[in-house]
């Protein structure tokens, strides 16, 4: 069984996700300047370039995997060139994540590729190629805090260092999120191959409201409050102070205003 793509164009960056890298480059550079009229818009755009950035290299991890485990259809669906618009819904991929990271400054997941689950044997990979989305976002979250954890701040300025906190709060909450054990979500996906046909038979029918679910608790004020706090403590974990990720929320949403102490010389 072979576990390439079968044609060469199959693995093809996209020039949209080029378009994405683009634009998150120019205006991180923005941002690490102060070229930008308007500090917030800069990090505004830096920060969702670079969370649709990792979105894609999420979805991208699911395929490759899936790839590599026996789903050589992965290739002719356009999965592996990193186009956001190749999911299988655009809206649930890409969409909906930024408007709740505009909305509440949160990471929740969006919309996955479409594995052919019958093409892969042993419950291992099953379990890895779900696990490989939210382990992406770990990753993201550690390459963001590297300059903290590392002790390499200096000449860092600080509108870059908040949005840097910013964008790793938003990887925590996404990796947290994904990983846990609800229908629909990528942690349900590592456990499923180990439960009992009769258990998946009745998880099933609640499978396409577990986000919704999800995202209906974080709005309950207690439940809000424990989650960040966790996410706030993975943070400090890394060396980040959270008053660096509340000072790139709220440069992030700019229109409502910028506290002074987010202020330079404040």
């Amino acid at each position: 069984m072979t576990t390439a793509a079968t044609r060469r164009s199959d693995r093809r960056v996209s020039p949209v996700f080029v378009g994405i890298l683009a634009v998150t480059g120019v205006t991180g550079w923005a941002t690490w300047t102060g070229f930008a009229e308007q500090r917030g818009v800069a990090v505004f755009l830096f920060v969702t370039a670079a969370w649709l950035v990792s979105l894609c290299l999420h979805e991208y991890a699911h395929a490759r995997t899936a790839l590599h485990s026996g789903d050589i259809s992965i290739g002719a669906k356009g999965y592996l060139t990193l186009n956001p618009m190749k999911y299988t819904h655009a809206l649930l991929s890409v969409v909906l994540p930024v408007l709740f990271v505009i909305m509440g400054g949160i990471g929740l997941p969006g919309g996955a590729v479409f594995i052919e689950r019958d093409r892969i044997r042993g419950r291992w990979r099953h379990s890895l190629i779900s696990a490989a989305g939210p382990l992406t976002n770990v990753l993201f979250a550690l390459v963001c805090t590297a300059p903290f954890w590392l002790h390499a701040l200096d000449g860092v300025p600080s509108d870059f260092r908040y949005a840097l906190a910013f964008l790793a709060l938003l990887q925590v909450s996404a990796a947290i999120l994904n990983f846990l054990p609800v229908p629909g979500l990528d942690g349900y996906g590592v456990v499923e191959p180990w439960l009992s046909y009769g258990v998946k038979r009745q998880i099933q029918p609640f499978a396409p409201y577990g986000l919704l679910f999800v995202f209906a608790l974080l709005w309950v004020p207690s439940i809000n409050l424990a989650f960040f706090d966790l996410v706030d403590a993975v943070l400090r974990g890394l060396h980040v102070d959270t008053g660096f990720s509340d000072c790139g929320y709220w440069l992030y949403r700019f229109w409502e205003g910028t506290p002074d102490m987010c202020t330079p010389g404040a």
